[in-house]
């Protein structure tokens, strides 16, 4: 998939319709609300607000990867509500604190949708697109930075997982499942989050929090959803209902980090110190039934239709006979039951460094 299409398909499915992120975001949703605790901790016995606002009574936060709601709005709200208590405590008065929420998407997001949604609130709302890769606010503006389900999507696709002279070539597969693959995937998501790493630390104020959210790699002893969805896609392919040089050009812009590896890229950009981290652990679907199966793949569906469509050049109707069959391929493998089905998470929180 060439690059300009990539940065423009990898957003989530707006509206409100029965495969909208909107509609098929609670697993997110659950992963977010574990790990507010930790943010709100953070910001209680850390965040210096008084510093922070030294020369502005307005703290500013941004979303990154927001898509269209409501789970930017539930973050969001719990950050604001918890600096307001941490500035209480240090002798502010938190109602002379006006805040301001900057919500950040690539610019095929649907903010509308988003905009459309916004709840009642006590925060100035306003939309910056654009990649996250790349500067999006002015020099020392930020004082919080939240980030969830966002840093593992690439922006471009490792160029030599597309050669077939490679031997990291990966023709025929979506994901990386080999060595040299994975180790493609792994040098051009530390090329990407070094820099992303870079221009955040030139928009944080120092002394801001950067908090994000990451899968991390699927540990279980049997078949990913991954796995499942290759599975299908290369047996419509066969079948003639995709095309086979468009699989062998197709691969999963996505790559999800170890601990150690982020942890890594952290120390080696030396901007940010590393407050906490931690890792949480839950089921993917409360049980195995087919009802349950079905919404999961909605969620997949939600998250990578658009992607999906511009790549194969493909209508609903394709979607939907691929979708059903990873479906049926999920409960076939049984990847959603027994010790297949647990699913992992990596909280940080890193510091903005006073001098880096």
């Amino acid at each position: 998939m060439e690059t300009k299409n990539l940065a423009e398909s990898i957003t989530m499915s707006g509206g409100e319709g029965q495969y909208s992120y909107a509609k098929n975001s609670a697993f997110q949703k659950a992963g977010i609300e574990m790990t507010l605790e930790f943010i709100n901790e953070e910001i209680a016995s850390k965040l210096e607000v008084t510093k922070l606002l030294s020369d502005s009574k307005v703290f500013k936060i941004a979303d990154l990867g927001c898509s269209v709601g409501p789970n930017t709005f539930l973050a969001v709200q719990s950050i604001i509500d918890a600096v307001k208590l941490r500035s209480k405590s240090e002798g502010l008065n938190p109602e002379s604190i006006e805040f301001q929420v900057l919500f950040n998407d690539l610019v095929s997001n649907d903010f509308n949708a988003l905009f459309k949604s916004l709840p009642e609130r006590q925060y100035f709302a306003a939309a910056v697109p654009g990649t996250f890769y790349g500067r999006l606010f002015p020099e020392g503006s930020l004082h919080l930075v939240h980030a969830s389900y966002t840093l593992q999507y690439l922006s471009e696709i490792p160029k030599e997982i597309l050669d077939k002279n490679s031997p990291a070539w990966n023709g025929g597969r979506i994901h990386y499942s080999k060595k040299e693959v994975r180790e493609a995937y792994s040098a051009q998501y530390a090329k990407e989050m070094d820099l992303f790493l870079s221009v955040r630390a030139k928009e944080i104020i120092p002394g801001g929090f950067l908090a994000a959210l990451i899968p991390i790699p699927h540990v279980g002893d049997g078949p990913s959803p991954n796995d499942a969805f290759e599975s299908c896609i290369i047996d419509m392919a066969k079948e003639g209902l995709l095309e086979e040089d468009k699989v062998d050009s197709f691969n999963l812009p996505v790559y999800s980090p170890s601990e150690e590896e982020f942890k890594a890229i952290t120390e080696r950009n030396g901007h940010f110190t590393i407050e906490r981290t931690e890792k949480t652990y839950r089921t993917l679907i409360p049980d195995a039934s087919k009802p349950s199966v079905k919404r999961f793949v909605n969620q997949i569906r939600s998250s990578s239709e658009g992607l999906l469509k511009e790549h194969f050049g493909v209508g609903n109707e394709v979607m939907d006979e691929l979708f059903d069959r990873c479906a049926e391929k999920l409960i076939e493998f049984g990847t959603l039951s027994g010790s297949h089905k647990s699913f992992a998470d990596f909280f940080v929180l890193l510091k903005r460094k006073v001098q880096a």
